[in-house]
């Protein structure tokens, strides 16, 4: 396992900007920059990128779809955030490949364990899209998931303005307080909706530590992965 090797969990809010909706490209510049930053100390980095900014599948269970139905939108709706940030680390002149665990054989590669290890030690950025290609798993599974198979030890949870995991939302509320370092269990047992149970599971069984931190904020990778009270780390 290499402790050089991350794995970046982005929203897909964060490549929407001010806008919440949608894909702003000079947002998916801005990412990149920051990624190259991290690939210059010498870190292989793999990406996993929500879709929540073009599509959640838990509104479509809402407005009456299939669990299954919704999900698959989801995915491909990563797919499509994956190829955004493809492009502009491209025109940044950092090489990338787009996998995905949906077939879509037109518009990115298949996942294949050992492919995209073989990618990351050419010092390619490996965005993971499609999710885990079945529904009822989140990209927070995704992520943790992926970092198990491809020996990463450090997750990077990128967050829109918030700079950690606090007791209570602390856009909302004035009192609430920062956690420095969590377990997974403390997550467990004070029920911080950081990440979902399987998730939480995986990470917490294959050692895997988490840093949440805040995406917004200038060189926030860097900082997460240099800075030890930056952000909150969880393991």
């Amino acid at each position: 396992m290499s402790n050089k090797r991350i794995l970046i969990k982005l929203s897909g809010e964060a490549l929407s900007g001010t806008k919440g909706f949608g894909i702003e490209p000079s947002i998916c510049f801005e990412v990149a920059k920051e990624i190259e930053k991290v690939i210059e100390i010498g870190y292989q980095v793999a990406v996993v990128v929500g879709g929540g900014n073009i599509w959640r599948g838990q509104t479509g269970v809402e407005l009456g779809m299939s669990r299954s139905q919704a999900d698959y939108m989801g995915m491909l709706a990563t797919m499509m955030n994956g190829l955004a940030l493809q492009d502009s680390l491209e025109n940044s002149g950092i090489e990338a490949r787009v996998q995905t665990a949906l077939h879509t054989d037109q518009v990115a590669a298949p996942y294949i364990r050992r492919k995209a290890i073989r990618d990351l030690e050419k010092n390619r950025v490996v965005i993971l899209a499609g999710g885990t290609g079945m529904p009822y798993f989140t990209t927070d599974t995704n992520s943790m998931l992926r970092a198990s198979e491809l020996g990463v030890d450090t997750v990077l949870m990128a967050k829109n303005g918030v700079d950690g995991v606090y007791d209570k939302d602390p856009n909302v509320f004035d009192d609430a307080t920062k956690f420095s370092h969590l377990t997974y269990q403390e997550i467990l047992e004070k029920k911080l909706m950081i990440m979902d149970l399987t998730a939480s599971t995986i990470a917490q069984e294959n050692e895997i530590k988490t840093i949440v931190f805040n995406m917004n904020e200038e060189s926030g990778i860097l900082k997460a992965l240099t800075q030890d009270n930056y952000g909150t780390k969880i393991s």
